[in-house]
């Protein structure tokens, strides 16, 4: 499928891959998120209104407190500027879409999916209600046990694989695609601020994937890595928080791009000291990673440690100082026009710098041990992680016109801004003044019941601000006036080069900054450009133009959503019985849905994949581009790079916890529990595997149809072989020597976890192979790879990584 159908089509946003109109859902679905959180915060405010009061039990105010949390960081804010981003970033470089209009479409459709699963969450016996960050053991289900606290959990996780396939999608994008004479340095602010955000995104969410990989392990199939005694609670902190603080820039860096790109246009000033802020946001970027212990300061971690981390924690406020220096200073010297979108990103500015000066409170140790569980930390948070995403509703009114080629009232703009600017000030200052609410309960001091009624109030007046944009962009889509395909007096960036809607293939000719200056050039190839790697992904059935639509994102995402729907409740709907033996393991079904959903989602993930990698989809790499630093690598496999750069971390962090609790458990006090020889033959099959994978793209590329099926063939066998020897010594692990997940009769259980949990995701990873194996071997039985072995090289960068992961493996689990 390729053609795409008209707008007017509900077809079309079934099957479209064109990076506006994806980027039109994600904005569209982060407002409706934004609706659901904000109602979720309506009914905490109405809790606190008097101290006590219970509009909601105590169950369902935890449950609102958690929801909402989740729904604001997770289903809103980064959304919301990725919608932004899928529209604009492609048209702010000068590429033709992103890299991967298939993977950006999946990602939309898993980030709908995964919300969807977060509602029928609270269907299933009630949602998480152990608070947003899932403190392990709350997060367990000795604490909270219904279907829906799992189904959040895995919503959750769907969420971030999704976000994932966009990070790998926005760094190749970036890096590969950019117009020619764009060098990184050119690129406008707003995707200078995406590409931080993604780097950092590549590698927090891989960390906090792996996190929830190893949480729902212990919902589901029961190991013991959070309840452990052996530091589990404080593993979680760690994998969270590692994740958790760049989040805070991950949410703030597009707004921060957002801000930079409207006080330019609208101080009719460029940006004074552009290149200091560039080199700040990537020291922030860097340091992010180094600082996350400072939200754990009230554990058991020695006190050398967390004054490193006050110390790191005021390092990274330095160049801070200079972002912020740098904007009021291009405001000081510009023309300033005070439109909607800027006073939207002024807005921003002021209530993020209250909020970082608020946080260095919470980074001095000292100061931490007073306010950490109080209200003066919800205030500060709201106010740096919305207060800074304030200037996505400067981006929305200022990108408006280009999108809708309409031109929203000006008036009821300001007006928003005005009751904006004001109700939010009302709900979260007056949580400084009251700040010895102590977080997360609604029983607090009478004294401050006056500071809660104005945050209600003001809570509601917000909430209400936000139908006057809602009104504002409805009436002026219906009936505005026409807007210029450059409203704005002061502006930079090529997306206002072109018309208003932009055209579905955006550009009428190429965009070349080669001379200096954006042009659009006629000719396809110019002398300095990359040859005609295009070429080669021409297919023998298609046209110029590339590919549009396709259905098969949506349908591996429902696959998914219904696999991850049947998992949340197949612990207590499947009864498994242990015996001496495991063919007579008793089996019986409490439940069927939960079992046919997960079945059912499994046969149709499965054939969705199939059908993905059988479809004719048109997507050539643009043949002039800048690609510094990565000149010369095709860009499937830069973004096979990226993936492989998350999957390092997750299987990093999975590595880390096994050290991290064996350390805490003592260290010696381990010996391995499976014997050496079974891992020794498996480490040699793998390294076979790997050489006949070498040889399959050798053959492909001498277009060898024999040896190609020949050394694919192996390599399903050794990987067959693989699985076999494994699934050998797990049995023999469980029904002779009588470890299970849960029981571990030479020492503590948690090892027995570990060893099942970690070796089984690598186990997972063989059987991803042996299925993309099997697909290739199936492909060059019908001739394909013999005039493009490429498909099979991005193949064998993965089973290197997975045969690499297993040299790491083998020592920790059978040597030592």
């Amino acid at each position: 499928m390729s053609g795409l159908p008209p707008t007017t089509s509900v077809k079309r946003w079934l099957v479209t891959t064109n990076h506006k109109d994806v980027g039109l859902l994600y904005t569209i679905t982060a407002l409706f998120f934004l609706l659901f959180g904000g109602t979720l915060a309506l009914l905490i405010r109405l809790q606190l209104w008097t101290p006590g009061a219970q509009v909601l039990s105590g169950a369902a105010y935890n449950e609102a407190v958690t929801a909402h949390g989740l729904v604001m960081v997770f289903w809103f804010l980064s959304p919301l500027a990725f919608g932004f981003a899928n529209y604009f970033i492609p048209l702010q470089i000068g590429a033709d879409d992103l890299a991967f209009p298939r993977l950006n479409a999946l990602s939309y459709w898993m980030y709908l999916f995964s919300g969807i699963l977060l509602g029928i969450s609270f269907f299933q016996g009630g949602t998480l209600n152990g608070g947003w960050t899932l403190y392990a053991p709350l997060n367990l289900p000795m604490y909270t046990p219904s279907i829906g606290s799992t189904g959040a959990i895995l919503a959750l996780t769907m969420f971030i694989i999704g976000s994932t396939a966009s990070t790998v999608n926005f760094l190749t994008t970036i890096h590969h695609s950019r117009a020619e004479g764009m060098g990184l340095m050119d690129m406008p602010m707003f995707t200078w601020g995406m590409l931080a955000t993604t780097w950092m995104m590549l590698f927090a969410f891989a960390a906090f994937l792996s996190a929830l990989l190893i949480l729902s392990a212990d919902r589901i199939i029961g190991s013991l890595y959070f309840s452990a005694t052996e530091g589990g609670s404080l593993l979680w902190g760690h994998l969270f928080w590692f994740f958790g603080h760049p989040e805070v820039y991950i949410v703030f860096f597009p707004a921060l791009g957002v801000m930079l790109e409207l006080f330019q246009t609208f101080s009719a000033r460029r940006l004074v000291g552009r290149k200091w802020v560039i080199i700040a946001i990537c020291l922030i970027s860097v340091q992010s990673f180094l600082v996350w212990m400072h939200h754990m300061f009230l554990t058991t971690i020695n006190l050398e440690i967390k004054t490193l981390m006050m110390a790191t924690t005021i390092g990274i406020s330095l160049p801070f100082d200079l972002l912020v220096f740098a904007m009021i200073y291009t405001l000081i010297k510009g023309r300033i026009q005070f439109t909607t979108p800027f006073l939207f990103a002024f807005g921003a500015l002021l209530l993020f710098i209250l909020g970082g000066i608020t946080g260095v409170f919470l980074g001095a140790i000292v100061l931490d041990y007073e306010f950490r569980g109080t209200y003066w930390v919800v205030a500060h948070f709201h106010y740096v992680m919305f207060g800074g995403a304030t200037a996505l509703f400067g981006g929305a009114y200022y990108w408006f016109p280009k999108v809708t080629g309409k031109m929203y009232d000006e008036f009821l703009g300001k007006v928003h801004f005005v009751v904006f600017f004001i109700s939010f000030n009302m709900v979260y200052f007056s949580m400084f003044l009251g700040w010895e609410t102590p977080r997360r309960v609604f029983e607090y001091n009478p004294a401050f019941t006056t500071f809660h009624r104005i945050g209600t109030i003001g809570a509601f007046i917000l909430g209400l601000s936000f139908f006057i944009m809602f009104y504002n962009f409805a009436k002026s889509f219906v009936a505005g006036p026409e807007a210029d395909d450059n409203p704005w007096d002061y502006t930079r960036t090529a997306e206002w080069a072109i018309s208003s809607p932009p055209p579905l293939e955006n550009w009428d000719g190429r965009p070349s900054y080669a001379s200096g200056k954006l042009e659009f050039v006629k000719d396809a190839v110019a002398d300095g450009g990359h040859g005609n790697e295009a070429s080669n992904y021409v297919l023998a059935d298609e046209v110029d133009h590339p590919s549009h639509a396709s259905i098969w994102p949506l349908m591996l995402s429902l696959a998914t959503g219904i696999f991850l729907f049947g998992l949340t409740g197949i612990r207590s709907a499947v009864d498994i019985t242990k015996t001496e033996a495991l063919l007579n393991t008793g089996i019986s079904i409490v439940n069927p849905v939960y079992p046919v959903a997960f079945v059912a989602g499994a046969f149709l993930l499965i054939w969705s994949g199939v059908r993905w990698g059988l479809e004719d989809f048109y997507a050539p790499p643009m043949e002039i581009a800048e690609r510094w630093p990565f000149e010369g690598i095709e860009k499937v496999k830069l973004g096979m790079w990226f993936f492989l750069a998350s999957d390092v971390i997750v299987f990093g962090a999975f590595i880390s916890a096994a050290v991290f609790i064996r350390v805490n458990a003592g260290w010696r006090t381990w010996e391995p529990l499976p014997a050496a020889l079974p891992g020794l033959i498996n480490t040699i099959v793998l390294l076979t595997s790997s050489f006949t994978v070498i040889l399959a793209l050798v053959f492909a590329r001498r277009e060898n149809r024999t040896g190609l099926l020949a050394s694919l063939g192996a390599t399903l066998v050794a990987s067959m072989t693989f699985l076999a020897i494994k699934g050998w010594e797990w049995h023999h692990e469980i029904y002779d020597k009588h470890i299970t997940l849960t029981n571990n009769p030479h020492g503590d259980p948690v090892q027995a976890s570990i060893y099942y949990i970690t070796t089984g995701l690598h186990g997972i990873h063989v059987i991803g192979g042996m299925l993309i194996a099997s697909f290739l071997l199936y492909r060059a039985y019908k001739g394909a790879y013999m005039d493009d072995s490429r498909p099979v090289e991005y193949f064998g960068l993965y089973w290197h990584f997975v045969d690499i992961v297993w040299i790491f493996l083998f020592p920790l689990f059978y040597l030592f």
